[in-house]
């Protein structure tokens, strides 16, 4: 066969797949959560909205826009075969910290909650770099961890070193806004691909102690802002900051806990429609799922994660190529603790870290990030049908 035929081959190939290789039940679990997500969105939003003379249907348009965006964004990375897009690594990776390092710049970057972590976009949009980082770092390390230059399957103590080298330059950067959620879900990511890269187990030990006396030396010194201690507290004590804190993780519980087996019904939440719960469409989207839904839909919700998250770990598994087997690991690591981390905080389990609850809370960026992470599952699996 000649060369020019084996590219039309190639071509023809590379795009059935990133049309007919798509996990149906990872899609239709994925699809799920959007819907969901939106109706949990706009019944967090609309009657407060409209008590208050403004349009109920803001954040509801806005949210499908990024949805929209954000399929956009899936499509194109399953177009480009994953295995091409490493060589596009090192692009996407200073395209990341140069994000990163503009929202620190006075005059560029918002402040938010009392972290530097967005820019301003024309038409009242945002965009925050560190969720995109997540990308950035996952395809990176995965490039390097996957490099088989040498007589051995498992990567070098120079591999793993430049693998954190990828990692540390835009954590840095995000301690510095600071946004301490988003690096607990990065350092979960980064210590998992290192584990499933077949690296020495003394690697991963050693940055789970790092982690761990970094987070007490940080409270320490004085590296973590008072907001940040506080919502620690709250978490210890949720009466000591009673005003604040406290009282958010408070009304979070007895939301959540109102709803009981069946709910209130979509739309007829109290806790909801009296906006007891802040950054009740972002952060706490899931007070307005118990509340509404009750235990039973709550369920529903942690069924399809679950499910989304067993799909990903079959394409995982069933790569035969170390760079999408890592790319998939990392993922999954980011879905799995981003997932827990945001429940687990509503309900009084996890410190409030204020991360989104993927593919459900209202945010243009967290969307547009997991969905390009949904897009490079489907990629992978496309790519490795047998």
């Amino acid at each position: 066969m000649s060369l020019s035929s084996q590219r039309v081959n190639y071509r023809k190939n590379s795009r059935r797949s990133a049309f007919s290789g798509f996990d149906p039940i990872l899609t239709i679990a994925v699809a799920l959560l959007l819907i969901i997500g939106t109706l949990l969105v706009y019944a967090a939003t609309r009657n407060w909205y409209a008590a208050n003379g403004l349009d109920p249907e803001y954040y509801l348009k806005r949210h499908v826009i990024n949805i929209a965006i954000g399929a956009l964004l899936a499509w194109g990375t399953t177009v480009v075969d994953y295995r091409l897009i490493r060589a596009y690594t090192p692009i996407v990776w200073v395209i990341g910290v140069l994000g990163l390092t503009a929202v620190l710049i006075p005059g560029i970057g918002d402040e938010v909650n009392g972290a530097n972590a967005w820019i301003g976009l024309p038409g009242g949009f945002q965009v925050q770099p560190a969720e995109l980082a997540k990308i950035s770092i996952i395809v990176g390390m995965s490039m390097i961890l996957s490099e088989r230059t040498h007589d051995t399957d498992a990567p070098q103590h120079t591999d793993v070193m430049q693998a954190l080298v990828v990692a540390a330059v835009p954590v840095l950067l995000i301690l510095a806004q600071p946004d301490m959620g988003t690096v607990f879900i990065i350092s979960i990511s980064v210590v998992t691909i290192i584990a499933v890269s077949g690296a020495p187990m003394r690697w991963v030990v050693g940055l789970i102690l790092v982690a761990v006396i970094g987070s007490f030396a940080a409270v320490k010194v004085g590296i973590i802002d008072d907001y940040q201690v506080k919502r620690l507290q709250a978490f210890v004590d949720p009466n000591a900051d009673s005003q604040g804190s406290g009282y958010q993780l408070r009304q979070a519980r007895i939301t959540v806990g109102s709803g009981g087996l069946l709910g209130t019904g979509l739309f007829n939440g109290p806790q909801t429609n009296g906006r007891f719960v802040p950054e009740q469409q972002t952060d706490f989207i899931f007070t307005v799922a118990g509340e509404e839904l009750g235990f039973l839909g709550c369920g529903f919700i942690l069924i399809l994660y679950l499910t989304v998250l067993m799909r990903a770990f079959g394409i995982a598994r069933k790569s035969n190529d170390p760079y999408g087997k890592l790319v998939c690991t990392g993922v999954i690591a980011w879905f799995a603790f981003q997932t827990f981390e945001n429940i687990g905080m509503t309900l009084g389990m996890m410190p409030m870290t204020g991360v989104p609850l993927p593919f459900v809370s209202y945010g243009g960026s967290s969307m547009f990030a997991t969905m390009i992470g949904f897009g490079l599952l489907q990629n992978v699996n496309a790519r490795n049908r047998g």
